[in-house]
């Protein structure tokens, strides 16, 4: 408060307790001394005034009314002192808003019981430019979004220190320890009362990991315990000294080199690992900064594997991390504790399964190294990647309501017993199944796919094989098949809920162009995956097309011109009848392909008239789903004709005959058994098939075949066997439980055979090898094509493919009998619900013989090599690879001959 002779503040101390607040005080002599100033400070007694006159000074850019107002002072506004806290309230509110360095508040004039009253204020600066100093492009864009500096936005402490903080926690996240941050302020010249910023940053050097030790594991090696901590890494090391480095917490453990060769350790890997350890350290693709977040969840990680080693009272005791030189040293001290065992393990409450069924599930014996984790997986209590578990054992029985409660009920040295309390209660079914989202579907094509069925027994197995039937249909996004049960316990029912959300399955292939001398070119063809016949004659169902009954159309029309044309169709009925999985397929196909060459003279390609080979065929084939040995189990036979009208061309095709038609009517029966997880990318499961194909024994009826017609009635048998699995390694990387390694592992087989010895082998059905799979003009003739990555099509004149043969016809290359083995291991990086993409290294190893007598099943050719694969909705699979045959390396050469790029469109090769 200021007075004529005095400048004095009140109730300061006050306001600096509870606000923090600073208000000057001068007690300095100006000129004189009011008397009613003096009596105003000495009063003692309370006494009532009223606020005659307020002023603001020191705002130079706010304006004093707004001032006023916040301050809550008004002109008029009576109160009493001593005992008002009017003055300590009004520099709460103005310190409130941040706005002001400083706030005073004076009483300026003393009237009888009226005052005057001044409110001077210090404005803080604002933030005009500002600009980042000793720090990269991205850096700079990544600081300006985390601090979320504002021009013309107060620059107090708090925003210099947040600044600071944040620079500190960015750069630390990247592994910069020693992190100083300068701010620099100017006036800005462009705004008033504004400061421009500079912040100056030094990182300093980048700090790494280079050593993880424990103290105090005993009998758990540290570099296993090194292995748990999948987000904190040491740094690649090479070295001929060792470390010099002294933890905190006494002398490192250190596996000598005489200790290494007394236990034989050369003949151990993971010894010859840990001897080398201090010395030799290979982490190419591992990161070694720290990061503090990360390293929490690792020493979790630590204290879970010892747990899981039986040592359930270990505990960290201590840890700390120590920079020197630029690099880090994480040092963990642990106790073990006693290492302890499962003892008797006794069932109580169970009644639907006996004790032994139980023990049986949960596969725990008495002198099993003890491990909670396990015992509550196996019990169904944590999720975990076991198909069955005890709690999935009652669930399949209807025991929705089904709570298990292991407690240990003796621990004696070092042995724990334990019993399982089971409470079973009632059995529950199926009352409501809805189903939400389908808006293309129709509800009876999902329906026919679940295995929840009202008024059937709740099974958790009935519902995973559900989202699995679901997911293969390719209608929904898989992230989306989330059936939600919703128990009553009250009357023993359940509903469940199909939440569905739905995504495009149809497919298109289009390509165009003209040709010299062939006219145009190019292939049209679409494939309607969830298509709707009976609603085909129907205008209002085209929205584009009908569909929603979950029938596949396909059609194609490729040309090449003059030169090539070819048109087929396909019709898909899964379910035929519309109750059992009982499925019709009818497909029929017609090419035309005319032989020709170019012209020099015209600068012209030419085609003969009468020289073409003309295909049509035509198959019916019905599918059923077997019940036994399960109902994994699939069979379907396929009916099928195919007519061959060669003119003036057969021997360049490689055929036994220049001109003539060949009739080609068989029947092929197929057993498979299909468990693949998801179509698109499989993470686990097996596909197993076998199958015969055979024509009817023509030369053996009658009088025979007829000499040079041999081939008019083809006959053959054929027999395909082939196994595919796929198995998950390791756990899901990152958040994304979908990003995890899965091995793919396949193995096929291809035999031809003739029913008379004094014919030939038939010229059409043979196996062609090599290449990526696709489809040539040549397999107008009709042979299954089996890939090779890394290959041509075997052909007899490349003695680095097929060096057994010394002929050079087409026929030649045609083969009676296939081997091939497949590993490829395949790392998923999109798993979008519009689209999947994922990587593969792949190796190889395929052969194929002309004679049984030539038949070698060790003598294979073999390629590895990476490659790409795209899944978008539109237009299905796409797939790059680029493949090396390791049979195809010459010397001197290098891999520019034995490497090869192929494509693939729409379909996985076989």
């Amino acid at each position: 408060m200021r007075f004529s002779t005095y400048k004095v503040c009140i109730l300061i101390i006050s306001i600096f307790a509870v606000n923090h607040a600073f208000a000057q005080v001068d007690t300095t002599p100006v000129t004189s001394v009011d008397p009613r100033l003096q009596e105003f400070l000495q009063n003692t007694q309370p006494r009532e005034y009223t606020v005659a006159d307020v002023k603001i000074t020191g705002a130079a850019y706010l304006d004093s009314s707004i001032i006023l107002s916040v301050s809550g002072v008004q002109k008029g506004q009576k109160f009493v002192y001593p005992g008002s806290d009017i003055f300590a309230r009004a520099i709460n509110n103005l310190w409130k808003q941040k706005l002001f360095a400083d706030v005073e508040v004076y009483v300026t004039h003393v009237d009888n019981d009226k005052i005057s009253i001044e409110i001077a204020v210090t404005e803080r600066p604002r933030l005009g430019s500002f600009k980042f100093e000793g720090v990269k492009k991205t850096e700079i864009e990544d600081l300006t979004k985390k601090i979320g500096l504002v021009k013309q936005s107060i620059l107090s402490e708090n925003t210099r220190q947040n600044i600071r903080q944040v620079v500190k926690n960015y750069f630390e996240e990247k592994g910069f320890y020693d992190v100083e941050t300068t701010l620099e302020e100017k006036k800005d010249p462009v705004y008033p009362n504004s400061n421009a910023l500079t912040i100056k940053i030094d990182k300093g050097k980048k700090v790494k990991i280079d050593e993880i030790n424990f103290f105090g594991n005993e009998n758990v090696g540290s570099m296993k315990l090194k292995k748990q901590m999948k987000g904190t890494k040491e740094m690649t090391k090479m070295s001929l000294y060792p470390s010099r480095y002294v933890s905190p917490y006494g002398p490192k453990q250190v596996y000598s080199f005489n200790e290494y060769m007394k236990e034989w350790g050369f003949l151990t890997g993971s010894k010859t690992l840990k001897v080398l350890d201090p010395y030799f350290r290979f982490k190419f693709f591992s990161s070694s900064k720290f990061n503090p977040k990360k390293y929490e969840e690792d020493k979790e990680k630590v204290l879970k594997y010892f747990n899981a080693k039986g040592y359930r009272d270990a505990q960290i005791l201590a840890d700390t991390q120590v920079i020197q030189d630029n690099k880090m040293y994480v040092d963990i001290k642990v106790t073990e504790g006693h290492k302890y065992y499962f003892g008797n393990i006794t069932w109580k409450g169970n009644k639907e399964f006996s004790d032994t069924i139980l023990n049986g599930i949960l596969r725990i014996n008495k002198g099993d190294t003890y491990d909670a984790s396990i015992l509550n997986k196996r019990l169904g209590i944590e999720p975990s990647q076991d198909q069955y578990d005890i709690t999935t054992a009652y669930n399949d029985k209807g025991y929705l309501f089904f709570n298990v409660t292991p407690v240990e009920t003796k621990i004696y040295n070092d042995t724990i017993d334990y019993e399982i309390r089971v409470v079973e209660g009632p059995i529950a079914r199926i009352k409501n199944v809805t189903i939400m989202g389908n808006e293309r579907t129709k509800d009876h094509v999902i329906r026919r796919e679940l295995r929840t069925i009202p008024g059937e027994l709740f099974s958790r197995t009935d519902l995973m094989r559900s989202i699995r039937e679901l997911n293969t249909l390719n209608y929904f996004e898989q992230e989306s098949i989330n059936p939600q049960p919703v128990p009553n316990q009250a009357d023993g029912t359940v509903d469940i809920n199909w939440k569905l959300k739905e995504k495009s399955s149809d497919q298109l292939e289009l390509s165009a162009g003209w040709g010299g001398g062939i006219g145009l070119t190019g292939t049209l063809g679409v494939t309607f995956n969830n298509f709707s016949i009976r609603n085909i004659w129907k205008k209002e169902a085209w929205d584009p097309l009908p569909v929603g009954d979950g029938q596949k159309l396909s059609l194609r029309v490729q040309s090449n011109g003059k030169m090539y044309r070819s048109y087929n169709f396909s019709f898909t009925e899964p379910w035929l009848g519309g109750k059992k999985r009982n499925s019709l397929t009818i497909a029929y196909n017609n090419s035309k392909y005319h032989m020709g060459g170019y012209d020099y003279s015209t600068n012209r390609y030419i085609f003969s008239d009468t020289s073409s080979l003309t295909v049509n065929g035509i198959s019916v084939g019905l599918g059923k789903q077997l019940k036994w040995p399960d109902d994994w189990f699939t069979i379907n036979y396929i009916l099928s004709y195919t007519k061959y009208d060669v003119r003036n061309m057969g021997l360049s095709y490689g055929l036994p005959f220049q001109t003539g038609k060949s009739n080609n009517f068989s029947l092929k029966i197929a057993l498979s058994r299909n468990s693949v997880s998801d179509p698109i990318f499989p993470r686990s499961g097996s596909e197993l098939t076998a199958s015969v194909q055979a024509t009817p024994p023509y030369s053996l009826w009658g009088g025979g075949y007829k000499p040079g017609k041999e081939y008019e009635n083809v006959e053959y048998h054929k027999w395909r066997f082939g196994a595919t699995w796929y198995v998950p390694l390791g756990r899901p990387t990152g958040e994304d439980k979908n990003k995890q390694f899965v091995l793919k592992l396949a193995a096929k087989y291809g035999f031809m055979g003739r029913y008379n010895k004094n014919l030939g082998y038939s010229p059409f059905e043979r196996f062609q090898l090599g290449d990526a799979g696709m489809n040539t003009t040549y397999s107008l003739t009709g042979f299954d094509i089996v890939a090779l990555r890394g290959y041509p099509i075997f052909t007899s004149s490349d003695p680095r493919v097929n060096p057994d043969n010394g002929t050079t016809s087409i026929m030649s290359d045609l083969f009676i009998i296939f081997n091939k083995y497949q590993a490829e291991l395949r790392y998923p990086l999109v798993t979008n619900p519009g689209s999947t993409i994922y990587g593969l290294a792949f190796f190889e190893a395929a052969n194929g013989w002309h004679d049984y007598k030539d038949y070698n099943p060790f003598r294979l050719r073999r390629s590895v090599g990476l490659g790409m694969r795209f899944y978008l909705p539109m237009f299905g699979l796409l797939g790059f690879d680029y493949g090396i045959g390791l049979d195809r390396l010459m010397p001197g050469q290098g891999l520019k001959n034995a490497g090869k790029f192929t494509f693939m469109l729409g379909f996985e090769p076989e």
